[in-house]
Formats: structure tokens, C-alpha cells, sequence
């Protein structure tokens, strides 16, 4: 059995957003399956003293222009939310809470639900009002995801998540591991689809 895809993700990063949207096509392809992390970037960030491209006033505008362009390459439909980026710590903890009782499945399912609804209509994933709007959208008990982000054993569990994945060089998102191979960026794919194929080049 061939070695999952690790596949490291923020709910406020449109480039894992558009990347959410291929990987599990892609990786079906190869005969491989798909292992999500939800992590905070700006732990990771902070971690290796980076910080996001919008907070570069050259950066901003070209960024924003790069992740319309990149969405409508992919054919994925995307709009820009008005307030970008936001914190993403209680999807985070929704999305661990489904992976460790539910499994991959429920929390890919989350995964895509939180994206969609941010990076389409604009849904304000840091909003507990609207977060939990969208828990019962998505067909989960909404009082109960809730409770699993204000409980302590969840924050703990996104704490892990964040320094695994700096233990294991991950700095942005989306990134992937493949065979123990890194790679960071949405732009990757074409590497990565190689890889698949033939491994080391």
C-alpha cells in the first residue's frame, strides 16, 4: 500500500483552498490517498520569522490579482472575502475533533465546507455565530462543534498539530509531503503529479 499524501492546510489560505480542490483527484489517480493537517499559519510563520505575502504593501495587490488568477487556472470558483485573512483557530479544532473521532473522511468534509464557504461567500469562519451556522449547514451537530472548540483538549490537539508540523519543516501552506518529499505550494502540482509517476527526478 502506497504511502498517503500529507497535505498541511489553513481554512484562511486561498492557495490550500484551490489546492483542496484537486488533491484527492490527483492523488486518486496514482493510487494514493490523502492525509490532512489543519495548522495556523502564523505559528508557523513565526516559527521561521516569515510572514504572509499581503503584509508587504508590493506584495498585497499582486497577491490578491495571483489568487483570482490561480483559482479561475484551475477552473475553481473563488471571490475574494472582504476581511483576508482571519484567524482560523476554531475550524481548526472543529476539523481535528471530526479527524480523531469521526476520521479523514468527516474531517475532509469539514475541510471542504469551511473553504468553500469562506473563499465563495465570504462566510466569516472566526465568527462563532456563523461558524456554528455552518457546522449545522454541514451537517454536524452544531452545539457539539462548539463545545470541541472551546474545549481545552481541542486547542491542545491543534497545538500538537502546529508543532508537528514544524517539526516536520513545514512554513506555509498548502504544503505536502510525499515519501517524505516536500512540497510547498499550490503551484506545485505539475511537480508533484510527476513524482507520483516516477519519484525522484
Amino acid at each position: 500500500m502506497k504511502a498517503p499524501i500529507d497535505f498541511f492546510f489553513d481554512f484562511s489560505s486561498p492557495y490550500s483552498y484551490i489546492a483542496n480542490e484537486w488533491i484527492d483527484a490527483l492523488a486518486a489517480r496514482h493510487g494514493r490517498t490523502v492525509r490532512r493537517h489543519a495548522i495556523l499559519l502564523g505559528v508557523t510563520f513565526s516559527a521561521a520569522e516569515l510572514k504572509s505575502p499581503v503584509s508587504y504593501p508590493i506584495k498585497r495587490d499582486y497577491s490578491f490579482r495571483d489568487f483570482q488568477r490561480s483559482a479561475g487556472f484551475e477552473r475553481v470558483p473563488y471571490v475574494q472575502p472582504q476581511t483576508f485573512p482571519i484567524p482560523t483557530q476554531n475550524a481548526a479544532r472543529v476539523f481535528w475533533w471530526l479527524k480523531d473521532r469521526e476520521g479523514e473522511d468527516a474531517a475532509a468534509a469539514w475541510a471542504r465546507a469551511g473553504f468553500r464557504a469562506y473563499f465563495t461567500r465570504g462566510v466569516l469562519l472566526n465568527d462563532p455565530v456563523a461558524l456554528k451556522t455552518l457546522a449545522a449547514e454541514a451537517g454536524l451537530d452544531a452545539d457539539a462543534a462548539e463545545h470541541a472548540w472551546s474545549d481545552p483538549a481541542w486547542k491542545d490537539r491543534l497545538k500538537r498539530a502546529n508543532d508537528e508540523a514544524i517539526a516536520a519543516g513545514v512554513f506555509g501552506a498548502p504544503f505536502f509531503v510525499i515519501d517524505g518529499e516536500p512540497f510547498w505550494g499550490n503551484d506545485r502540482k505539475p511537480q508533484i503529479e510527476q513524482w507520483l509517476v516516477s519519484g525522484p527526478f
